[in-house]
């Protein structure tokens, strides 16, 4: 039992998968608020040549 035990406190695996699944969710989160500042400055600029060409 004490061996089970030494085994589990030793295995890294799954930290290591939740290292990998925090990283991938913050770098999410950065290209979603990335692509919403693209997305906000695109719409604006196009607005404005909208309206210069009218």
């Amino acid at each position: 039992m004490t061996n089970v035990f030494a085994r589990f406190v030793k295995d890294e695996s799954g930290a290591t998968a939740i290292e990998y699944g925090l990283i991938a969710a913050l770098i999410a989160v950065v290209c979603i608020t990335v692509w919403t500042n693209i997305g906000t400055s695109l719409s604006a600029k196009f607005t404005a040549i909208n309206t210069g060409l009218q």
